[in-house]
């Protein structure tokens, strides 16, 4: 059986940047743009070149790609032609392969929002897209607000889509900007525009995920007829953003009655690196990876019930709907005061600690996780504090060094401008091959800000610590999280610490106390423990 082919096109670089906070440099999206290329897009959207200084510099610095670059503008003004329309001439001037305008095609918005007639709307959009092709350029047409203006006037909505396709268009796409129609209903309009038609092989679909269905509404396009989904990665876009690749090729390629019907430009193979390429754009915006998202989230394939971790230990497929390795992510076992033995065996095998079915030092370590809880630790998500627990508990924890005591200091000041800045200083001294060792660190980063006492003591702490000082080199904190376990005078602080390293490992570690130096001090430690751990010869 033949499969048909779908169209991913991918809008991370332009309306991904509209995300609140989300602002990418030239290099950054160039970076982003080999990825993507990389898993096999066949559209990439790199901007509006004109529009700002870094979209312009993108298309002059885009790299070659298998992928079809794409420059997006908006259809031509009235009382101009498309040939002497500034705007549109500065998206065609960057030279690429495909370009994709956006018109309007509710009524509502012609007659409000542009204040032309709707039969010159219609011209403007059916003179851009004849433009594009007469200069030998693939022409997309994104027809804005299409659902809600179909809704209110269907045969206005079809007729500027008709008019664009029959200037030259290669694609359709049916944009629902507002992010508020429902996966059945856009399946209901994709099959009436299709009998109206426009054929289904010439239709994209651009949803925003304002009702959380997206992805969702995505697909239904998709069942209707439509070949061509566009989408960002991770979910990023304007308001609550937009349909996400990330979730939305793994359904394709793994997913019935996808998976046999349709075949895309991502290869099996190429699946499973996204877990990478979407970890990937947080670590360049410098945001936490939301855990909890499908397929590629740190929690996607994370078991903490015992009754689940001793089925998936006979058969994954009890309680995983996806084999994780496909799209390049790991199975969890956490360990919780909820863990079973069969979570415990399962997660210290994970770790390189074989413990025979009945070993006296597995009730140990499960009674101690729950005493622990108790004080409020939670080892749920801190699964290198957990490891440490259980090779103390096993005796196969080294000790590489001792710390013998330690001193932060915060100082709130008025520098050289006058303006009140707060600096901290951090002392630290070690025990490490029989010398002790004291080291000092301030928290000021390369651009004169306090990174607060906690990177003050991480800077001192890994400053000389002898010979382990280089394999530390490479490890960073990328996540800080505090939470008061317990309320009034018996208050706990419980401080969770997200790390990673040169090789792409991520940890997390865990520290409580009362005093919230401490608990971070705590989870600082393990974390740079864990480190040694994996990097060390021998200490497994």
């Amino acid at each position: 059986m033949t499969k048909e082919r779908l169209y991913l096109y991918d809008t991370t670089l332009r309306d991904g940047q509209q995300t609140q906070g989300v602002q990418f440099s030239t290099a950054e999206k160039v970076q982003i743009t080999q990825a993507l290329d990389s898993l096999g897009i066949d559209y990439i959207e790199g901007g509006w070149p004109g529009a700002n200084p870094t979209d312009s510099a993108f298309f002059t610095e885009a790299p070659k790609t298998r992928a079809q670059l794409t420059a997006f503008g908006m259809t031509k003004r009235s009382g101009r032609s498309a040939a002497n329309d500034d705007v549109l001439a500065a998206v065609l001037n960057a030279g690429t392969g495909a370009v994709c305008l956006v018109g309007k095609a509710h009524d509502y918005h012609v007659t409000e929002a542009l204040g032309i007639p709707l039969e010159e709307n219609t011209e403007n959009v059916a003179a851009s897209m004849a433009h594009i092709v007469a200069q030998g350029r693939e022409a997309l047409y994104d027809a804005e607000h299409f659902f809600d203006g179909y809704k209110d006037n269907p045969a206005y909505a079809i007729s500027v889509c008709k008019a664009a396709l029959d200037a030259g268009a290669r694609w359709i796409v049916l944009c629902d900007t507002n992010g508020g129609a429902l996966p059945a209903e856009v399946g209901r309009i994709v099959s009436e525009v299709i009998a109206a038609g426009i054929p289904g092989d010439r239709m994209g679909i651009h949803t925003h995920n304002d009702t959380e269905q997206a992805v969702a509404c995505s697909l239904a396009a998709v069942d209707a007829g439509a070949r061509q989904i566009q989408g960002t990665l991770n979910g990023l876009g304007e308001r609550c953003g937009n349909a996400n690749l990330t979730a939305l090729i793994p359904t394709l390629l793994l997913k019935e009655p996808y998976a046999s019907r349709f075949e895309t430009g991502v290869s099996r193979e190429g699946l499973a690196d996204l877990t990478r390429i979407s970890r990937m754009l947080d670590d360049i915006l410098n945001r936490v990876p939301s855990k909890q998202a499908a397929y590629v989230g740190a929690s996607a394939f994370a078991h903490k019930a015992g009754l689940h971790a001793s089925a998936i230990l006979k058969d994954p497929s009890t309680y995983e709907h996806v084999d994780p390795s496909v799209v390049g992510n790991t199975r969890i076992i956490p360990m919780s005061n909820q863990a079973g033995q069969s979570n415990l065996r399962k997660r210290l095998s994970d770790a390189g600690m074989s413990v025979e079915k009945g070993d006296p030092a597995l009730g140990r370590i499960l009674e101690r996780i729950k005493a622990r809880e108790g004080e409020g630790y939670s080892y749920d998500t801190a699964q290198a504090s957990f490891e440490l627990l259980a090779r103390e508990e096993l005796g196969q924890l080294p000790q590489f060094f001792e710390v013998k005591r330690y001193k932060v200091t915060v100082e709130r000041r008025k520098n050289k401008y006058n303006k009140m800045v707060s600096l901290s200083e951090a002392v630290v001294v070690v025990k490490v091959d029989g010398e002790k060792k004291l080291s000092v660190s301030e928290s000021m980063d390369d651009t004169g800000s306090d990174r607060g006492p906690v990177n003050a003591l991480a800077k001192a702490l890994a400053k000389d610590l002898g010979q382990y000082s280089a394999i530390l080199s490479d490890m960073k904190l990328v996540d800080f999280k505090v939470r008061i376990t317990q309320g009034g005078t018996e208050a706990v602080t419980r401080v969770i610490i997200d790390s990673e390293d040169g090789q792409g490992r991520h940890w997390s570690t865990v520290g409580v106390s009362a005093n919230i130096v401490d608990a971070s001090f705590e989870a600082l430690l393990d974390a740079i423990q864990w480190k040694l751990i994996r990097d060390c010869a021998g200490a497994k």
